[in-house]
């Protein structure tokens, strides 16, 4: 089997010999609110959404991708709005 090639940066070894904490460190480092960790990223949805499996026939998908980007919300927008109207009652 090859030998791995070396990542070009020598392993480091010794702790006496660490790196400072430069400012590059401090920038990717938790954040924290007294006690409360402040997660990264975007917030938690109240309602987020699920994914399932929805069979439709090969002309409505057609469709709704040739709207172009965003066709799943637009989608989805759909859904919601013929569910609001009485889901066709």
């Amino acid at each position: 089997m090859p030998r791995k090639p070396n990542s070009g940066e020598p392993a480091w070894i010794d702790p006496d010999d660490a790196p400072e904490l430069g400012e590059a460190f401090f920038t990717r480092a938790d954040i924290f609110d007294g006690d409360r960790l402040v997660s990264r990223g975007r917030p938690r949805l109240d309602k987020p959404k699920r994914q399932i499996t929805l069979r439709l026939d090969a002309d409505v998908i057609d469709g709704l991708r040739a709207t172009g980007p965003g066709w799943q919300t637009r989608a989805n927008a759909a859904l919601a709005a013929w569910l609001a109207r009485g889901a066709g009652a």
